[in-house]
C-alpha cells in the first residue's frame, strides 16, 4: 500500500495514534498536514517527517473550533494544492467522566465537544476541498466503547464514541456518488498517554487484557497500519465500515471481573 500523490490532513498528530498515522503516512508517500494543541509535539513530530525525506506542516489549534479547522484546511490546499485524506483522531478521556450519577456536566460537554463535534467540524472544513479534488477517504477514530458498555464507566466517552459511528455511517451514505468515502475504526484499549491514567497499576491492565483474546493491549502502530489500508486505494470498495482493531475483545463473551 502507498500513498504517493495524496495529501493527507490529521488532527490530534502531536502525540500517540496520530503521530504514528502522520510518520506512517509520510512513508507511504503522502504529503501531510498535522494539526494539534501541543505545538512542541507537532515540531517533534514535523522535524522526524522532514528529517525522513518527507513532506509535512501544522497548524497549531484546537480542532473543536470550526476557525482552526477551516483554517488547517486552507492551509493544507495552499502547501500542497489538494486534500484528499482527513483522519480525524483528536479526542480525550475526560478525569470527571463516570456513570450517569457522577459525570459531571462539564465532563460530559467537554467529552462531546472535543470527540464529536470536532469531527463534525472538521468534515464540513474538508469535504468540499476532496469535492474539488475529486474525491477522497475520512477516517474517523471511534472505539471498543462504541459497541460495548464500558466499565469502570465512562458514559460521556462511549457516547461520544456511539455518535461517531453513527455520524460516519452517515457522511458514507451521503458522499458515496461524490467518490468520498467515509469509515470508522474502533480501537481497543492501547499503550497510549491518553490511556495513562486508566492504567495506574496492574489490576487496571489485567481489567481490560483478561477480556481482551490476544491477551494484551494493542500498540499505536497496529492501528495507524488500519488507517493507512483505510486511506489508500487497496479499500476502494469499502465505505460506512467500522472496523475493529481491539485484540478480539469485541468478537468474545467473557464475564466482567469483580
Amino acid at each position: 500500500m502507498h500513498l504517493r500523490n495524496t495529501t493527507a490532513l490529521i488532527t490530534g498528530a502531536a502525540q500517540g495514534v496520530g503521530r504514528d498515522i502522520a510518520i506512517l503516512f509520510a512513508a507511504k508517500g503522502a504529503s501531510v498536514a498535522l494539526v494539534d494543541t501541543d505545538r512542541h509535539g507537532l515540531t517533534t513530530v514535523v522535524q522526524t517527517i522532514r528529517s525522513a525525506g518527507g513532506s509535512a506542516v501544522s497548524t497549531v489549534g484546537d480542532v473543536s473550533e470550526a476557525r482552526v479547522c477551516q483554517e488547517a484546511v486552507a492551509a493544507t490546499e495552499s502547501q500542497f494544492g489538494r486534500l484528499q485524506v482527513l483522519v480525524n483522531n483528536a479526542g480525550i478521556m475526560h478525569p470527571e467522566d463516570s456513570d450517569a450519577e457522577h459525570l459531571t456536566s462539564t465532563a460530559w460537554q467537554e467529552t462531546l465537544k472535543n470527540n464529536l463535534t470536532s469531527i463534525w467540524l472538521a468534515c464540513r472544513a474538508a469535504i468540499p476541498a476532496m469535492r474539488r479534488a475529486g474525491g477522497g477517504s475520512i477516517v474517523n477514530m471511534s472505539s471498543l466503547a462504541a459497541l460495548r458498555g464500558s466499565y469502570p464507566s465512562q458514559l460521556a466517552y462511549t457516547a461520544s464514541k456511539g455518535g461517531v459511528l453513527a455520524m460516519s455511517r452517515e457522511l458514507a451514505v451521503t458522499y458515496a456518488t461524490e467518490g468520498i468515502r467515509v469509515n470508522s475504526i474502533c480501537a481497543g484499549p492501547l499503550h497510549t498517554q491518553l490511556m495513562r491514567h486508566q492504567l495506574a497499576n496492574e489490576h487496571d491492565v489485567s481489567l481490560r487484557t483478561d477480556q481482551i483474546p490476544i491477551g494484551r493491549l494493542g500498540e499505536p502502530d497496529e492501528v495507524a497500519s488500519v488507517a493507512l489500508w483505510l486511506a489508500s486505494t487497496a479499500s476502494s470498495y469499502v465505505t460506512g465500515a467500522a472496523v475493529e482493531v481491539d485484540g478480539g475483545a469485541s468478537a468474545a463473551f467473557l464475564p466482567r471481573r469483580p
